[in-house]
């Protein structure tokens, strides 16, 4: 990594390709949604990952100086960081929303009946996936090798986000307030999702009933989520100087985050707000919390 100088005309540029062509991808992904093709359309919401990147390319600025080696040997600490932290915050959070709402823990398998369908549980059981089985696997799964592959789908929003929108930011209004306006942005870039399909609070994440102010509470809550997530982010690409370690960190979050979905009720109404997922207001208070450590030792070293 290297000091970065503020470009107002890349920046300007980035945001504008950034945003236009997300925000017409998702449109697109939310039509399809709608009409009962969801499987497309999650494939399409995966593609746009890579948007920032094309942003990056569009923006004319250099992806070379990312820090594209990994520096294992350099950055055993961060990596193993960005490995395991999502996991253990997401759990963190998950137990305290459920200590604060114990009857919506839910351990009948109705969250992989509605999933799959019954006929498709029946048949999975059948062959010997049995529900605590497959709450196992998917565990497992987070904690081993789902990071990694998710890894490579974050990237796409990595070289974008960390990699050239944060140090512009940085160099133009200082660390503090330019991780959390990135992460505002970040959040943003995410609202015809949220608004049209519900995707993070609800219909989409099994809470049809939706949730108080739909949508836009959710829209703002989730800024305030990736805010946080975005000065975790930061910090590691900081910490560690390769761009594969916060690809790392939000691969493990995408992979650990649906985790607490399979022990709760499927329809929370507004307290999908709150959690089990960690970008409930409750459930998210690990990662909030360990930004806000950061943050203020920051200051306190400044």
């Amino acid at each position: 990594m290297h000091d970065t100088e503020f470009n107002r005309t890349q920046t300007v540029k980035f945001l504008v390709w950034t945003f236009a062509l997300a925000y017409l991808i998702q449109f697109g992904a939310s039509f399809l949604f709608k009409s009962g093709n969801a499987g497309i359309g999650q494939m399409i919401i995966a593609a746009v990952m890579f948007v920032p990147t094309l942003g990056v390319l569009l923006s004319g600025a250099p992806l070379k100086n990312m820090g594209w080696k990994p520096q294992i040997r350099k950055n055993i600490g961060p990596f193993l960081t960005a490995w395991f932290a999502p996991l253990i915050l997401t759990a963190a959070g998950a137990c305290l929303y459920f200590l604060l709402f114990p009857s919506h823990l839910d351990l009948s398998g109705k969250y992989l009946a509605e999933a799959v369908g019954a006929e498709a549980l029946n048949q999975l059981e059948a062959q010997g996936l049995t529900y605590p089985l497959y709450i196992l696997i998917s565990a497992v799964s987070s904690m081993i090798y789902a990071p990694f592959l998710n890894m490579f789908l974050a990237l796409g929003e990595e070289i974008g986000w960390r990699g050239f929108l944060y140090p512009q930011l940085k160099a133009r209004f200082g660390t503090g307030t330019g991780r959390l306006l990135g992460g505002v942005i970040w959040g943003a870039w995410h609202w015809p999702l949220i608004w049209l399909i519900g995707y993070e609070y609800g219909a989409a994440s099994g809470n049809p009933a939706g949730y108080f102010g739909f949508p836009v509470t959710g829209m703002l809550l989730f800024c305030v989520i990736t805010a946080g997530w975005g000065v975790l982010h930061d910090w590691l690409y900081e910490k560690s100087g390769s761009i594969w370690v916060p690809s790392l960190f939000h691969g493990a979050i995408n992979a650990a985050a649906a985790l607490p979905l399979t022990v709760c009720l499927t329809n929370t109404g507004s307290a999908r707000l709150l959690g089990p997922v960690p970008n409930g207001l409750i459930a998210g208070l690990p990662f909030l919390t360990a930004a806000a450590v950061l943050t203020l030792r920051r200051k306190k070293t400044e």
